[in-house]
């Protein structure tokens, strides 16, 4: 930014070397002119050392942020073990006939009823004593 302030310095050089007067119409204008432009760049050199410190705050966020991914992703490959071991039943749907495949946990749970996602209809109640799978003696 020592380039604008240099360039500022020339204009205001050249104002008063040819001798421009604050008097005249034209003088107010070229001196405030040179002002505003002396203006602009302070504020351009302020913007610049504040977007150097944002960059650095960043970079810094940058750094913990990859910290806590590290250590989020290396527990996570465990319990991504621990995700595939999920099995599922499938079942159709008395009222729609569409298949739905339901979590093998669910089936266990007498406090949910296990809805058909196409018709809304109930598949299982947690009211039923016994189950309507194809994998089970119960229905039978």
């Amino acid at each position: 930014m020592k380039y604008l302030y240099e360039e500022v310095a020339y204009l205001k050089g050249l104002a008063e070397g040819l001798e421009i007067s604050n008097e005249t119409k034209e003088g107010k204008i070229i001196h405030k002119i040179v002002e505003t432009l002396e203006s602009f760049a302070d504020a351009i050199v302020e913007l610049e050392e504040e977007q150097a410190d944002l960059v650095e705050y960043v970079e810094s966020i940058d750094e913990d942020l990859a910290d806590i991914e590290d250590d989020i992703y290396e527990d996570g490959e465990e319990d991504e073990d621990d995700d595939n071991e999920l099995s599922f039943i499938e079942m159709e749907c008395p009222s729609c006939s569409d298949l739905v495949e339901i979590d093998e946990e669910l089936l266990y749970d007498d406090e949910i009823d296990i809805v058909c996602p196409n018709c809304q209809a109930i598949i299982l109640s947690s009211e039923d004593d016994e189950c309507i799978c194809d994998d089970c003696d119960d229905h039978e």
